[in-house]
């Protein structure tokens, strides 16, 4: 399994934003559609967003939907996701997430099985 690290959680009041990075191997990177999911305590982790490997195509999950964009940068090897207007109901850790898959797939992988590279997750609390 590739090491992937998130970094760039955080402390923030509602209506505030965040970005969140991901970065992963080269070798993973480049051949990968990521993924954003988190897990709220108690809750079980639930998709976020995702990006195709050529970044062309995305999904949101509805709640964040106009809030929430993932971007990639390939000649980094990293992923971000801004997070703006944020809500208390965002409080998570949030994790990034690999998977494998060919240059023009566009399919949209929502579930954590879909997935076989994964961070340790960084904290995101949101007051009110």
């Amino acid at each position: 399994q590739a090491q992937l690290v998130e970094s760039g959680g955080g402390l923030v009041q509602a209506g505030g934003s965040l970005r969140l990075t991901c970065s992963a191997p080269g070798r993973v990177f480049s051949r990968a559609a990521m993924a954003w999911f988190r897990q709220a305590p108690g809750k079980e982790r639930e998709f976020v967003t995702r990006i195709s490997r050529n970044g062309r195509s995305t999904v949101y999950v509805d709640s964040v939907k106009g809030r929430f964009t993932i971007s990639r940068d390939n000649a980094k090897n990293t992923v971000y996701l801004q997070m703006n207007s944020l809500k208390p109901e965002d409080t998570a850790v949030y994790f990034c997430a690999a998977r494998s898959t060919i240059l023009t797939d566009y399919t949209n992988y929502t579930s954590l099985s879909d997935f076989s590279d994964w961070g340790q997750g960084t904290q995101v609390t949101v007051s009110s």
